[in-house]
């Protein structure tokens, strides 16, 4: 079995973004009375009974793992190099306490020379016996490969997210697709006979980085996984909204949702 944690399934800006009439946040078109819309930046971690593999560090890392009770992190996989997804590494040192060493870090060649040039303290040797900041030892890995670690065999797949190059994963009949704008035949290939898709849907008008709302669903009606679930949401995504919207199998996600396979 595989354990998923959705830790945050807000856009770049979260939601509520920083603003509002009186100062209490931006909510757009999400009702602020609905927990599920309250929204921490996107990232989720995979458990399949070996160590917990978290994919990206995004702002909000301390707090979602307080959140969600993730008592420790095994190892930590980069989709790319955005802020919204990195710059919460210096949370990484409290892992590499609980974990008792240098957690290794897996990203494209591209990726982690930026993770280096940010945070170069974060990549030197380990200095035992302490852990005074975060310690990753750099993994390249490259999309149209599979990696294989954690007891978990996670096939990359490469994601146009507007200016850049994403990675997307498959474990197993699960998938996360997050931060793209276009899939090509190779992507929808690899996506074929999932059970769960989580993938981005930033809103519901065009979006030069990000899918919007009418081309998630066109994509789940060609993959036709048994669950499609939504995530890197932002304000107009409201969730009653979409609950009441979405055809059957098709879902917003929320900040803590727990998936299983």
């Amino acid at each position: 079995m595989m354990r998923i944690t959705l830790l945050g399934t807000g856009g770049s800006a979260g939601v509520p973004m920083i603003g509002g009439a009186d100062g209490s946040g931006d909510w757009g078109a999400c009702d602020p009375a609905e927990p599920r819309n309250r929204r921490s930046r996107s990232s989720i971690v995979l458990d399949a009974g070996q160590g917990a593999l978290l994919v990206d560090t995004g702002p909000d890392l301390r707090e979602q793992l307080l959140s969600c009770r993730i008592k420790q992190i095994s190892g930590i996989l980069y989709t790319h190099s955005h802020a919204d997804h990195i710059t919460g590494l210096d949370d990484v040192r409290i892992l590499n306490r609980i974990a008792g060493t240098p957690l290794p870090a897996y990203g494209t060649p591209e990726t982690l020379a930026s993770l280096v040039t940010r945070f170069p303290y974060a990549f030197r040797p380990w200095e035992p016996p302490h852990f005074f900041r975060p310690v990753m030892v750099p993994h390249h890995v490259q999309a149209g490969t599979t990696l294989e670690t954690l007891g978990m065999r996670i096939q990359l797949i490469d994601q146009d997210h507007g200016f850049m190059r994403t990675l997307g994963l498959r474990v197993g009949n699960f998938a996360y697709c997050t931060d793209v704008v276009k899939l090509d035949d190779a992507a929808m290939d690899a996506l074929q006979g999932l059970d769960i898709f989580v993938v981005d849907c930033f809103q519901r008008q065009p979006h030069h980085t990000h899918a919007r709302l009418a081309t998630v669903l066109d994509w789940a009606r060609q993959l036709r996984p048994a669950r499609t679930v939504l995530t890197h949401m932002g304000t107009d995504m409201d969730w009653a909204w979409l609950r009441q919207t979405l055809p059957a199998g098709v879902e917003p996600g929320y900040d803590g949702m727990i998936l299983e396979l």
